[in-house]
């Protein structure tokens, strides 16, 4: 497999090409790897590939005549990959695609980028190996490079090591261990003593399955999983400790605006209990708190819950009174507060919620998600046509509104509940 790489600092990939399994494919001729320096094509006493942008603004940009005659001297380019922040990010699938070409070329950006028309001249695929900012694309190129050079056949001795490595499954790898059988106190799973290969292999599997858990939960949305895998995550996920309990919701029904903008109270709505109870169980939330001033609305409310937890409806539906059991009908925010307060020992901190204005918002998600390592979170959520401003002061913060981009911004406050509490709390973050 041949890569070709388009570079102003081919130095950078000299040991890179020398050691290790990377550099034994390089002189077995697995692989061959051409460096191209820009500057060899530039037509001034400097050699410059970089020149001021237009626009005004820091930094240099990378030129395009050197890049283009660069890629135009290439007999054959292959793919050509640009390496990019704009990028897909680089992922197995990814690498597995590039390992089946028979070339491919990479570019490397410096200085504040390349000029932009450079897409406009040749046909780029854009890739990135994450959300981090690098001096030059080198980096980067190396990572592709060696992500897919290594899922040639050969490459690593043992085409079953590929079979089995993190991602290749959909999960991580499972946890390895080696001699000396005890060290510094840390001992070595009995299981993997044993001799027994079946328990051997539900360990490494079940191991496999943790950590993906723990540490990429969203990678088990795409990964292949058996009947028993399901069965086995289901137990590790309860006996996990998940912010998600420190998650708490409020429905507030006062004071809310109406359509008009005034301040009032509006009415309980069965959808939002339920709808939004189910949300709070499916998350393994801490609680929900309806909060009305109105006495009647508030006895309506018990009486819907108890229907379906202690009577008739916990009957036909364990489920939902599984559900119902997490509301709590109370007379104000301050009591959903002193709820929360109550039950974790600790102040909450008040997120308030609204799509009327993307000026408000004050919190993103991933600020919120962090709050929830250290402590309570009380999201409040408004009925009606919004929260009051009053309530909306007391609060820590205000989160985006869900689509603060879109000229429609008008969710039913079930639905905006559920968008919210996914992705606090969801396997994407």
């Amino acid at each position: 497999m041949i890569f070709n790489i388009v570079t102003i600092f081919p130095e950078f990939f000299d040991s890179a090409l020398c050691c290790g399994l990377l550099g034994k494919a390089v002189d077995q001729g697995m692989v061959k790897v051409r460096l191209i320096n820009p500057r060899d094509f530039t037509l001034d006493r400097h050699r410059s590939v970089d020149d001021r942008p237009y626009g005004g603004g820091p930094g240099m940009v990378m030129t395009l005549p050197p890049l283009a005659a660069a890629l135009r001297s290439l007999e054959s380019t292959g793919k050509i990959l640009l390496l990019s922040p704009k990028g897909r990010p680089l992922d197995h699938a990814m690498a597995v695609r590039f390992s089946r070409e028979q070339s491919l070329t990479l570019i490397c950006g410096r200085y504040e980028g390349i000029d932009a028309r450079l897409e406009d001249l040749f046909h780029l695929e854009t890739v990135s190996v994450g959300n981090v900012v690098l001096n030059g694309g080198e980096t980067a190129a190396l990572h592709l490079l060696e992500a897919a050079a290594r899922l040639l056949p050969g490459f690593l001795g043992h085409d079953e090591s590929v079979a089995d490595e993190s991602f290749a499954r959909g999960v991580l790898e499972h946890p390895h261990y080696s001699r000396p059988e005890e060290f510094e106190g840390c001992g070595v799973p009995e299981v993997l003593l044993s001799g027994d290969h079946a328990k051997i292999a539900a360990w490494r599997r079940e191991g496999s399955l943790a950590d993906t858990l723990d540490c990429r939960p969203e990678l088990l949305h795409e990964a292949p999983l058996s009947a028993s895998d399901l069965v086995v995550l289901r137990r590790l996920n309860l006996t996990r400790c998940r912010i998600s309990k420190n998650c708490h919701l409020a429905l507030v029904h006062a004071p809310v605006l109406n359509k008009h903008g005034q301040i009032g109270t509006v009415s309980l709505t069965n959808l939002d209990i339920h709808d939004i109870a189910r949300v709070s169980r499916t998350y393994d939330m801490g609680g929900y708190y309806v909060c009305t001033p109105l006495q009647d609305q508030r006895r309506l409310g018990e009486r819907l819950v108890r229907h379906w937890t202690n009577g008739p409806g916990r009957e036909g539906n364990v489920d939902r009174a599984d559900a119902l059991a997490l509301v709590r009908l109370v007379e104000s925010l301050d009591h959903a507060v002193a709820g929360v307060r109550e039950q974790t020992g600790q102040e909450p901190l008040l997120v308030g919620t609204s799509a009327a204005s993307y000026a408000t918002a004050t919190m993103t998600v991933a600020q919120v998600r962090e709050a929830l390592h250290a402590k309570p979170v009380l999201l409040v959520l408004g009925t009606g046509h919004g929260l009051a401003s009053e309530v909306l002061e007391r609060c820590a913060g205000v989160l985006r509104p869900i689509r603060f981009y879109s000229a429609y911004n008008h969710l039913s406050v079930r639905s905006a509940a559920a968008i919210i509490v996914d992705r606090l709390l969801g396997d994407s973050g």
